[in-house]
């Protein structure tokens, strides 16, 4: 952490700037005319959509670890980033914000606490376990504390590809950076007060598991803002398909999420998440069991498979159209994130089954008798043929 300064992550995100291609459209672009795309995407091949995030080298710290996908090593995630960490029991992710994102999590397992406080001085203090999420709007300050029993795993992701977890802002940090005597003028406390406090970021430290919150708080003791942190995603009552299900959280279902949806989608063996496309989010996915292949769609021509396994992450640009297939013996298990509150997704067999059989006859020039048997509307999770 060290050897992490904020102007190492501040270049990084200048640099990553010039991942954007501004000149004009090339002889071997493939993008239409009406502005440039990231260079990643700009060209005649499409590039893996494919990160190794467990592969990744884990940074270690005093009761915690922490690894991150974001631009910097998957150059096409642009919108989106994120982070897998652990924390054992009493382990505390100090508190801090973060200026350029908003942060969405999934608890893979084991029970956390967090906390929370937002512009109006409103917080909240809630327990979390295996399934549930939580959504903190950009700039909302916030910890995370390890609960026990055994270590807590939960996957963070940001709705910003720039975004680094190392450069966030702490409060260790800043406390640690301002003069002792403005901080006995701040909090009214002799400046020796803050002899022993930390000169540098702590980012996660150890202490005691905190103990269980009160069934009944004391009265005064609660300032709650009127919307929750929390949504218990893996208990929601699923969308059930021929091929799997899908359980979903966007703002409708969780309502403090404007600017994230989240999925948990569940595939049989053979079975698909059908060839669609997203209007107005890119994709980022977390591989949590099973083993997958996902073919992205990139126009004129350009389409990319990769394969996927548990600890990979995938991504799909806004707009381009991808299918998952289920390629094991058992469930897929994956995340999907979008950065958009809103849901939105247009299907093949949606749109085909929207548009008159003669239309689609001369579309593709066979005849009108072959969309006889073909649905009559989106399948979503089609089973194994």
């Amino acid at each position: 952490m060290a050897e992490i300064s904020r102007r190492n992550v501040l270049g990084g995100v200048a640099m990553g700037g010039l991942l954007w291609n501004t000149a004009a459209l090339s002889t071997e672009s493939q993008q239409p005319p009406y502005g440039p795309a990231p260079a990643p995407l700009d060209g005649p091949e499409l590039p893996s959509f494919r990160y190794p995030l467990g592969a990744q080298k884990t940074e270690q710290f005093n009761g915690g670890t922490a690894k991150e996908a974001n631009v910097t090593g998957f150059p096409v995630s642009e919108k989106l980033a994120g982070v897998y960490m652990t924390l054992e029991p009493g382990a505390l992710r100090e508190l801090h914000w973060h200026a350029n994102a908003a942060e969405w999590a999934y608890v893979i397992e084991g029970n956390c606490r967090v906390t929370t406080i937002d512009p109006a001085g409103q917080w909240e203090i809630v327990d979390f376990g295996p399934g549930d999420i939580w959504y903190f709007p950009r700039g909302h300050g916030h910890s995370i504390q390890g609960l026990g029993p055994g270590t807590c795993t939960f996957l963070l992701v940001f709705d910003n590809g720039y975004f680094s977890e190392f450069g966030t802002f702490s409060i260790s940090d800043w406390v640690g950076h301002t003069p002792p005597e403005v901080l006995a003028k701040t909090f009214g406390v002799p400046a020796t007060t803050f002899a022993d406090f930390p000169k540098k970021e702590v980012y996660i430290n150890t202490g005691p598991v905190p103990p269980p919150l009160p069934l009944q708080p004391a009265p005064d003791s609660q300032n709650a803002p009127p919307l929750t942190h929390r949504y218990r995603l893996r208990a929601a009552k699923p969308e059930d398909f021929a091929g799997g299900t899908e359980r979903k959280a966007s703002s409708s279902e969780f309502p403090i999420s404007t600017t994230m949806t989240g999925a948990l989608l569940v595939i049989k063996p053979g079975g698909v998440r059908e060839p669609h496309w997203h209007p107005h989010a890119a994709e980022w996915q977390y591989y949590l069991k099973g083993s997958a292949r996902m073919t992205v769609f990139g126009s004129h021509g350009r389409a990319l498979t990769d394969e996927f396994g548990v600890g990979d992450v995938g991504y799909v640009p806004q707009g381009y159209g991808h299918y998952i297939e289920n390629t094991g013996s058992d469930e897929l298990h994956l995340l999907a994130v979008f950065n958009n509150g809103t849901y939105e997704a247009i299907s093949l067999t949606g749109w085909m089954a929207a548009n008159p059989d003669l239309l689609l006859a001369t579309n593709f020039k066979v005849p009108q008798a072959t969309f006889a048997n073909f649905p009559k509307g989106p399948v979503v999770i089609a089973e194994q043929g």
